[in-house]
């Protein structure tokens, strides 16, 4: 889609990738530093292959095209087809690659399709036999080793030949060693269960135990077979997963368990080797507010204490921390209210700060030892854009390294020589460039020339800022018609998210290249986006706001939205939809049924519709669980507003969504016919959370958009 957008159809909003989003993924330097790999389509769809861009001549070619087993997602595991929902995935082909850290000569791992893939020094890729099914692959630092799980145990193939060992035993249903468990996939962002060590001589896994969790059957409806799946879903307030981290000896078998200590209502937030070979795991209490990192004794598995950090609110998990050769630490923490770097001793007590102020670090992203610098991205210069950003461990100001505006991401090459540059804005798709340690322009490695607002005929969408009842600054973003300035009053679509760990508003080219919002506005919809209080990036106190009572404050703020746009001479505040998905789509019901005298048409996609439905460790890090909060979640719930719907509500949903299940509308369904409340509703019998099919997702596209042309 490199041509201008005259028109934006249906299709072209149903579309995927976006237009300018077919980009380099999966970026990292080649073990010696002389290459750039990624992952791409050149025919710019979802099907990507792995390339190589050599640095000294600029010369690129494919290292892996798509097998053909890849190449549709009816052919995947239901295991792997899980994994991909967790993880949001949509690409097809190529979709993950792994490099041995320091082997010689260098070794790369390729799975795909349920099969694995392996090349050394320049050899091409070979198929490693006895792999079929393995799920989540690992290979060893030295490369003479891969780990993955099988049938829920942990096994190791030598790259060199030979049958795959069995390292664990144990595993039934409900019960799966080397495996993350749905709470860290889906809420703790941990999609691991298994860790090498850098020796490659052990390997620290998870074993995670749900026997006592009462199984959740969701049935296929649309399918001309019968087909039931099974889960063990842990509802807020309900049983945990049990969870138990021990570490075997890949050469002899033997296991020795990790002690954890006497709470076991707890969650492994992160496992990590530190540089000495030994081990290290965070571990986070069931109610989120306390966090410990702990280290292990190899021998006994007895664990020592490096830190507790504790909170009236919750723990925000990151990836952050890294451990020097030294002994010392690199963690993040928000313990003045915003998240920054500080510098530990190797006893983990004594600390330094290495950041400070009213903005937030994002995440590291790169450690360079020996010139004692950590790389880190952040929020320094403003909240809608993000940067990289470098500062020493010995004390000493920030240096900022990428200049253009935008959303900055990046990869710092082993050796700190060099970084690479993923960036763009509201009036350019994604661009990547390589970088010298000053962030000096080296050399440019996809310019995305097309994927400009010029080029493709799109309207950015205007900047605005709108004061919250409390006085607090939100941002937002508004898409005008294209008859804005003909002096007519235009009915308004507020597109909301408003829930934690998300910020929408940002100067980066997802803003633009949101089709349906462009759609929308040229169909003569003023489309408005807000981070409400309870949204991401701007410290605690914000985004603690929604603490115990989801559904308030959000609402609040979105209305103050509204509000603003009346200002403007474009926008009828008579006239005003909502639509969001997910938490979204709660949003979407909790401000139809709390404020009807603004909303008067809503979509509501996948809507959590009573918080005791969603899961333990989402709900209870902001809403505790129904038993000590039972206030809040009688408050909080959809369920208890429908008497107040005035309005028209489209109610959406996949019949198949295993993160928020379609109980959630049939319980809404149930509360509005009681109450005598009219409503619409579409369904799609095979789809998840994440649409996929692109035929329904276009029917969608058409209900959603022709709901608001009738009814605003």
């Amino acid at each position: 889609m490199s041509k201008p957008l005259e028109t934006i159809t249906l299709a072209d909003v149903a579309r995927q990738p976006r237009p300018g989003m077919a980009v380099p993924g999966s970026l990292a330097f080649t073990p010696d530093g002389k290459g750039v790999t990624y992952l791409f389509s050149a025919e710019g769809t979802l099907i990507r292959s792995l390339w190589y861009y050599d640095i000294a001549t600029g010369e690129r070619r494919v290292l892996a095209g798509p097998p053909p087993a890849s190449l549709a997602e009816a052919q995947l595991s239901r295991g792997e087809e899980l994994r991909r929902e967790r993880a949001r995935l949509r690409e097809l082909g190529v979709t993950s690659y792994q490099w041995a850290k320091s082997a010689e000569p260098s070794v790369l791992l390729v799975p795909s399709g349920g099969r694995l893939y392996v090349a050394a020094g320049d050899a091409p890729l070979r198929e490693l036999d006895g792999i079929e099914g393995a799920i989540d692959p690992r290979l060893s630092n030295d490369g003479r080793s891969v780990a993955f799980v099988r049938d829920g145990e942990l096994f190791v193939a030598e790259l060199a030949g030979g049958a795959p060992r069995e390292l664990t035993s144990g595993a039934e249903e409900g019960v799966t060693n080397g495996l993350a468990e749905f709470i860290a996939q889906e809420e703790l962002d941990r999609d691991r269960g298994f860790w090498w060590n850098d020796a490659g001589t052990h390997i620290a896994y998870i074993r995670a135990d749900s026997r006592h969790i009462p199984d959740y059957p969701i049935v296929h409806q649309g399918k001309a077979s019968v087909d039931t799946e099974h889960h063990r879903y842990p509802f807020a307030g309900q049983p945990n997963v049990l969870v138990d981290l021990a570490v075997v000896d890949v050469a002899t078998g033997v296991v020795t368990g990790m002690d954890l200590g006497t709470e076991r209502d707890i969650y492994i937030a992160r496992v990590r080797w530190r540089p000495d070979g030994v081990l290290t795991a965070e571990i986070l209490s069931r109610d989120q507010k306390a966090l410990r990192v702990l280290s292990f004794d190899g021998a006994t598995g007895a664990g020592s204490e490096l830190l507790e950090e504790r909170t009236d609110l919750w723990v925000n998990l990151d990836d952050d921390t890294r451990f020097l050769r030294s002994g010392e630490m690199i963690r993040s923490s928000e313990r003045t209210g915003f998240r920054h770097l500080y510098l530990h001793d190797s006893s983990g007590k004594g600390t330094r700060a290495l950041t400070s102020g009213e903005w937030v670090v994002t995440h590291v992203v790169g450690l360079d030892e020996e010139r004692r610098l950590v790389y880190f991205i952040g929020a320094r210069d403003s909240v809608l854009e993000r940067h990289v950003y470098v500062v020493t461990l010995d004390g000493g100001p920030i240096r900022r390294l990428t200049s253009e505006p935008g959303w900055h991401g990046a990869v710092i090459a082993r050796d700190g020589s060099r970084f690479i540059d993923v960036w763009s804005d509201v009036t350019h798709g994604p661009r990547v460039a390589l970088r010298g340690a000053d962030g000096a322009l080296e050399a440019m490695l996809f310019e995305n020339v097309e994927a400009t607002s010029d080029a493709l005929g799109l309207r950015p969408p205007e900047f605005v800022q709108v004061e919250a009842p409390d006085g607090t600054t939100l941002h937002g973003a508004v898409y005008r018609p294209a008859a804005a300035e003909s002096g007519e009053r235009f009915p308004v679509i507020v597109s909301v998210y408003g829930g934690p760990h998300v910020q929408r508003v940002v100067n980066d080219w997802s803003l633009t290249v949101d089709l349906r919002a462009q759609y929308l506005a040229r169909e003569g919809f003023v489309v408005f986006k807000l981070d409400n209080r309870g949204s991401f990036n701007r410290g605690l106190a914000f985004e603690g706001a929604l603490a115990d009572r989801m559904g308030t404050v959000e609402v609040d703020d979105q209305v103050a939205g509204v509000r603003f746009l009346a200002t403007l001479p474009y926008a009828d505040p008579a006239r005003v939809g909502v639509y969001g998905w997910s938490y979204g789509g709660y949003m979407t019901c909790m401000s139809m049924f709390r404020v009807p005298e603004v909303f008067k048409v809503g979509v509501a996609g996948a809507p959590v519709t009573d918080w005791d439905g969603y899961d333990t460790g989402y709900t209870e890090r902001y809403m505790g669980t129904p038993q000590s909060n039972p206030e809040g979640y009688f408050d909080s719930s959809v369920l208890n507003h429908v008497e107040n719907l005035r309005g028209k509500l489209l109610l959406v949903h996949g019949m198949t969504d295993e993160n928020v299940q379609f109980r959630h509308t049939a319980r809404l369904i149930v509360a509005l016919t009681e109450a005598r409340k009219d409503y619409d509703l579409l369904l799609f019998p095979e789809e998840r959370h994440m649409p996929r099919d692109a035929k329904g997702m276009e029917y969608q596209e058409r209900r959603v958009s022709q709901y608001f042309k009738d009814h605003l």
